[in-house]
């Protein structure tokens, strides 16, 4: 199976969703004319990041809200992931990851990690989420992963090892100036791009990854999207600190060649692992 994933690599405004929205349709419809099957959106696409208190006047049910109307119709032609603040059935309040698919909202992801460190209080204002499930779609299992909790190994381990053959990260990472010295490349794409080749490698799968542009609260997005296939080669990668969009082929042929040549993953042991952390458990339990 062959299909086509864009990254929408944008800069939301603050707090308005339904401005918000339209610059999803405008790029959401560059997706389409470059003939892509999924576009992928960053982190809090809908909103903006910084949303502090705000959290509970944009939060909405993405299963019924209205607002989210446009987004349906457009996936009939296009699937779509994008960020949002999401109202559960019990009412709390969720940083997660949208995914329409023909016309409806198919799943939706909980960030597992909001990050409470430096600049992020996102645990002041999100409840967590509990799973690192994979989903079935028109495109296999898909694993989608939240900003933080592409930083805990786990996460993208447990979503390989349910099946998921393409992890796709959703970002919003804020810039620190600094470059490599040899290479001249700003060091937060590069500290994030070993990363997510290392798992695109070790796991072989297809990572694509999503981050945001623009300034909020004086505070400026790097950008640098990229898409990572599973030997470990970036196919495409984004302009830095400007909105862009990339597309790349996902082929699930390369990822059986990877899988072929390299079995690390094909021979991971998963009740090894289940063992070693069940005895870890019962040690902490005793503690």
């Amino acid at each position: 199976m062959k299909f086509k994933v864009s990254c929408a690599q944008i800069a939301p405004v603050l707090g308005d969703i339904e401005k918000n929205i339209k610059l999803h349709l405008k790029y959401i419809d560059k997706a389409i004319a470059k003939k892509a099957d999924l576009v992928v959106f960053p982190e809090l696409s809908l909103t903006g990041y910084s949303v502090k208190d705000l959290n509970l006047e944009l939060a909405l049910n993405p299963h019924t809200s209205k607002l989210l109307d446009p987004l349906r119709e457009r996936s009939k032609k296009i699937s779509i992931i994008c960020g949002g603040i999401e109202e559960d059935e019990n009412f709390g309040i969720f940083n997660s990851a949208f995914y329409f698919e023909e016309g409806r909202l198919k799943f939706t992801h909980k960030k597992v990690y909001p990050p409470d460190y430096g600049m992020f209080e996102e645990i002041r204002y999100f409840s967590r989420g509990r799973q690192a499930d994979v989903h079935d779609t028109k495109f296999g299992r898909l694993g989608v992963l939240v900003c933080e909790d592409l930083w805990h190994i786990s996460m993208p381990l447990l979503q390989a090892l349910k099946g998921a053959k393409v992890i796709i990260g959703i970002a919003v990472s804020p810039t620190r100036l600094a470059l490599n010295a040899k290479t001249k490349i700003l060091k937060n794409y590069e500290i994030n791009s070993e990363q997510h080749k290392a798992y695109a490698r070790l796991l072989s799968v297809y990572l694509v990854f999503c981050n945001r542009v623009g300034f909020e609260d004086g505070v400026n997005f790097w950008g640098g999207s990229e898409i990572v296939d599973p030997f470990g080669n970036v196919d495409k990668a984004a302009k830095f600190f400007d909105e862009d969009l990339i597309t790349s082929e996902i082929n699930m042929n390369t990822l059986k060649r990877a899988r072929q040549l390299a079995r690390h993953f094909l021979d991971e042991d998963i009740n090894f692992l289940k063992n070693e952390v069940g005895l870890m458990y019962e040690e902490l339990k005793n503690l």
